[in-house]
């Protein structure tokens, strides 16, 4: 009879509602969420195998260090006792990038990264306290060659996903269809000029608001690139064009339909001069950098890269509400879950 009960719970529980995630050992083995895990697995296989045959090598993720990336748009960072020295969790592997690239040249992780999100970040329906980024590094690429292959990364997962689970999409409800290649590219000033021109509020000088790129993402029918951030958008770690001062090289991928930001890239600054630079004008201290500081004097490569967020592409390919649907076990803001 509890069976049975339990049963009937699990098909009437709303996976999109905030309150489903308290039953997180129950929502799990919903007909809905079974369909949703098997469609990601393929998603991690196709990457692997994508990455793979351009030759990259994954390699195993930090979990913890001295220092993670400060550059994540309002959250914050967890700190704790290292042996008597202050660590932290990864919030982004992106330092840890550059030094795997300096080794082997073409890398990627599958990294686990935790954010202590503000509060009201658990409407938004996009974001996770606990969530797994694909992190992509290449030696002597360019920007333009990191958004190549976002571009290919993505097409191939599609793909993949409608051979293998054309059913599954079809009781999920979702109409998934190839993105036409090649992906339009918009200069932030031209995001920037578009929202305005729709009575959206944006600024030329600073990052686009969620809420703007969701609606952004709403007039497009395909993914897109916006790519020329300015200076102060960015954390010090993405490289400025020596050509046009205050202008970032780097890009972010946004999905299509409302579903906003899919993927965050750039090329690096490698110089160590100008890291010092950039550190101090977003008010770092560089001190607290230090073995970072020490392989750039040591020297490396210069390369760009990327971070793809497994959930939100998970999200975006099942057509879901809100990215918890897309973790078995997920962590928002506030909320107290498994």
């Amino acid at each position: 009879m509890r069976k049975m009960a339990e049963t009937v719970y699990v098909k009437e529980l709303d996976l999109s509602s905030l309150g489903s995630l308290s039953k997180s050992y129950i929502t799990i083995r919903h007909p809905r969420m079974k369909k949703v895990l098997r469609i990601q697995a393929t998603i991690c296989m196709a990457a692997r195998e994508y990455l793979d045959s351009l030759g990259f090598i994954e390699l195993l993720p930090p979990i913890i260090g001295p220092v993670t990336d400060p550059g994540i748009r309002g959250a914050k960072q967890v700190t704790f006792n290292f042996y008597g020295r202050e660590y932290k969790v990864m919030s982004s592997a992106i330092l840890y990038k550059q030094m795997a690239m300096a080794s082997l040249g073409k890398i990627y992780f599958f990294s686990p990264n935790i954010r202590l999100e503000p509060l009201d970040s658990a409407k938004t329906g996009r974001h996770l306290v606990e969530f797994v980024q694909i992190d992509i590094e290449q030696a002597h690429a360019s920007y333009f060659d990191a958004m190549e292959i976002a571009e290919g990364l993505l097409t191939y997962v599609v793909k993949k996903v409608l051979k293998e689970h054309e059913e599954d999409l079809k009781d999920l409800g979702r109409e998934l269809k190839v993105p036409r290649r090649p992906f339009k590219k918009l200069t932030h000033k031209e995001a920037v000029d578009i929202l305005r021109s729709h009575g959206i509020e944006a600024s030329y000088e600073h990052e686009i608001p969620w809420e703007a790129e969701k609606e952004l993402s709403y007039m497009f029918e395909d993914p897109f690139f916006i790519y020329d951030y300015p200076r102060g958008a960015r954390g010090f770690y993405d490289r400025e064009d020596p050509e046009r001062p205050g202008i970032l090289r780097d890009f972010d991928m946004l999905y299509p339909e409302g579903y906003g930001e899919a993927v965050s890239g750039a090329e690096r600054e490698y110089k160590v001069e100008k890291v010092i630079e950039r550190m101090r004008a977003t008010g770092e201290n560089p001190a607290k950098y230090g073995w970072y500081i020490e392989m750039l004097k040591y020297g490396i490569p210069p390369s760009a890269g990327f971070g793809i967020g497994v959930e939100r592409l998970t999200r975006y390919i099942c057509g879901l509400k809100a990215i918890w649907e897309a973790r078995p076990y997920p962590k928002v803001a506030g909320i107290y879950s498994p």
